[in-house]
Order: C-alpha cells, then sequence, then structure tokens
C-alpha cells in the first residue's frame, strides 16, 4: 500500500444555514488505515460535517475528495460505491428478525440480486457465504440465530458497525457508537473497533474520552465549527484550551 496515498480530503469545506456557519472552512485528510477522532461538545459541527462529507446535505463551498475522485456534488449511494460507509447515533435494526437475516437484508442490498423476485435468496450463495464472513469476523457468529430484541444495546450497536462493513468500505465513518453504553459495554466496543481491519479507515465522533483516545491515533477537535487543533491524542489531551473548553479543566 502507498503510504502517500490519501482516502479521505477535506478542502476548507463550509456549510451555512441562512446567518449560521456550522461548519467554517475545515480541511483535514485521511490516510488509508489511519484511525482519527473528532472530539468537540453539542453544536460544535461534528454531525454536520459527517452530513457533508457522506452527501446528506450539500456543501456551501469547499471540496470532498475520496481516492483522488472529487465527490462534492455527489449523491450519497455513489460515494458508498467509492468506498464510504457511516453509521448514526440511533439504532436502526429490524428488532423482530435474527442477527443473520439483519446482516443478509444489509449483504443482498448491496448486491444486484436485490431486484430478483423469481429465485429465493437461500440460492445465492455467495451472499450467505459473505454473510457467515462478517459474523466470524466480528464473533458474532454463535449468537446468528438470535433475535435483535434480544442482544444487549452494546451489541446491537455493535451489530450496526458489522452493516456498515457489508458494504466493504475503505473509510468508516461512526457517529457516536457508544451513544446509551454503559461504561463496561463502552470498553468492549472500543476493544471491537480496534479489532476491525487495519486497512480500513475509521473517523470516529465520540464523547467517551476513554474510548476516542483508546480508538483514535489522531484528534480533530472542532470548536463553533471551526477546526480549533489537529494533532495526536497526546497532543490534545495536554492542550490547555482544549482541557479548558472540552474538558472542563483549567
Amino acid at each position: 500500500m502507498n503510504n502517500q496515498e490519501v482516502a479521505l480530503q477535506l478542502e476548507n469545506v463550509t456549510k451555512e444555514f441562512g446567518g449560521l456557519t456550522a461548519v467554517n472552512d475545515v480541511s483535514f485528510s485521511l490516510s488509508p488505515g489511519d484511525r482519527r477522532g473528532i472530539l468537540g461538545p453539542n453544536g460544535a459541527g461534528k454531525t454536520t460535517l459527517f452530513h457533508l462529507i457522506t452527501g446528506v446535505i450539500p456543501l456551501t463551498r469547499g471540496k470532498v475528495t475520496l481516492y483522488d475522485q472529487d465527490v462534492t456534488n455527489w449523491p450519497t449511494h455513489k460515494r458508498v460505491e467509492l468506498g464510504l460507509a457511516r453509521t448514526f447515533q440511533i439504532t436502526s435494526l429490524f428488532s423482530g428478525l435474527s442477527v443473520y437475516e439483519n446482516v443478509l437484508l444489509a449483504v443482498q442490498g448491496l448486491s444486484k440480486t436485490k431486484m430478483v423476485m423469481l429465485r429465493p435468496i437461500s440460492k445465492f450463495r455467495n451472499l450467505h457465504d459473505k454473510v457467515e464472513e462478517l459474523l466470524t469476523a466480528s464473533q458474532f457468529w454463535e449468537k446468528r440465530n438470535t433475535r435483535i430484541k434480544n442482544l444487549s444495546h452494546g451489541e446491537q450497536r455493535q451489530l450496526e458497525i458489522v452493516l456498515a462493513l457489508a458494504s466493504e468500505p475503505k473509510v468508516l465513518m461512526l457517529d457516536e457508537p457508544t451513544a446509551g453504553l454503559a461504561t463496561g459495554e463502552s470498553a468492549e466496543m472500543a476493544n471491537f473497533l480496534n479489532s476491525l481491519n487495519k486497512d480500513i479507515a475509521i473517523l470516529i465522533i465520540e464523547h467517551d474520552l476513554d474510548v476516542i483516545f483508546d480508538v483514535a491515533k489522531h484528534i480533530l477537535v472542532l470548536h463553533y465549527g471551526q477546526l480549533l487543533t489537529d494533532g495526536s491524542v497526546d497532543e490534545v489531551r495536554n492542550n490547555q484550551q482544549v482541557q479548558e473548553i472540552y474538558l472542563g479543566q483549567g
């Protein structure tokens, strides 16, 4: 792998809502395999930035590049095809279906077989092989027949990431994966994230400092939509301004 390759690059990304500037002139790049966190309180512009990167909302100005492709004006599904995947803060699984069935639906939804009506899905061995691969790699195979409603909240959050992995992403964006989790579950989530394929670049929004410092190697800090600092975990942890504004110290 070329270490100089850039997976994701933002150049002067800005989003204005009327007179409000939610994201202001943000620039950074993400290399393959990077683990980068985004830190900041509510209202800092973190989720809005995710929306801009994934194409949920349009930029006011700036540029988003994914593997040398200018995707600034691309719809979300085209960015997914190029290797971008994302999870959301709110769990969105089919609670009455099993773990296996949820992952199978995700895999089928990314395949051309979703348009085939006259052939049962059991005939598509490649889809089932993919489900088994995903569930085995994520340590969910033993719970493949468990209904979602019988999983813990932490397990459901982990399974959502497995669904995102169904598209074989090169860049995985996680929006507060430990939201609503107990301390023990948050630690399990950090371990789960650290077990993922090291070639996948991860961009993670997280309020749990223990998790973000454990998973990410570099941290972006947003302050009222602007990039306050971008550095290593130790640099951000020891930054006096970050301590005063975000960590309640100083």
